[in-house]
């Protein structure tokens, strides 16, 4: 499987773009655009790479996460992949804008397809596990390749650092037991490709992370 990252809007939030070589179906991960030139470059490359979407898929509905996500919807004719303890979020996103104090309040958004831990989604040939990986928000999911020894983990895990978990539904005892016993429990080799900043490694972090030593 491919992978392509962007970086979107004023939080620097990591949109991913996944596919199949042998099919080109993809999935965007955590549409963060927040203008009409970041949703331009993320639907030129989509043409450029003549990708056919077939699934929008968020880690976590914090409104950083989300604000592309009706775009996607829209341009592609796909609806929202997401674990349902997050629904109350996606249902509160002007709530969450007011407290960021965004110009903009956007409307809720509802969750189609409802995932838990151990399901898999398939793009052509190819697929992603789905790790829940709780305490960021309740609903936070990590996306893994076993195949190509990478998981994208939202805001649970990043190089060096760990989710904030003073934001509604957040607990710290929680997401450092999900990150503990199911995120280091892959293999040292798999790459980490985090919702904010720059790509790790699980033994790096296994290594040197401060939070979860």
């Amino acid at each position: 499987m491919k992978i392509k990252q962007f970086e979107f809007n004023l939080f620097g939030v990591n949109t991913y773009v996944v596919w199949d070589e042998a099919t080109l179906e993809a999935a965007v991960i955590d549409p963060g655009m927040s203008s009409p030139a970041e949703e331009k470059e993320l639907s030129d490359f989509i043409v450029m790479n003549k990708l056919q979407v077939i699934s929008l898929i968020n880690t976590h509905l914090h409104i950083d996460h989300t604000l592309g996500d009706e775009f996607v919807e829209e341009r592609y004719g796909v609806g929202l992949t997401a674990n349902s303890s997050d629904s109350f979020l996606g249902q509160n996103r002007a709530a969450q804008a007011r407290m960021f104090h965004l110009s903009k309040e956007p409307d809720g958004i509802n969750i189609n397809v409802e995932v838990k831990n151990g399901d898999k989604l398939y793009f052509g040939e190819q697929y992603l596990e789905v790790i829940e990986v709780p305490g960021h928000s309740p609903g936070s999911i990590a996306l893994y390749d076993p195949k190509g020894k990478f998981v994208i983990t939202g805001d649970a895990l990043f190089a060096g650092s760990i989710g904030r978990t003073d934001l509604p539904g957040g607990d710290f005892a929680t997401l450092i037991g999900a990150i503990r016993s199911r995120l280091l429990s892959l293999p040292p080799d798999t790459t980490v490709y985090p919702g904010h900043g720059p790509a790790t490694t699980i033994g790096r972090e296994l290594a040197s992370n401060p939070y979860i030593q």
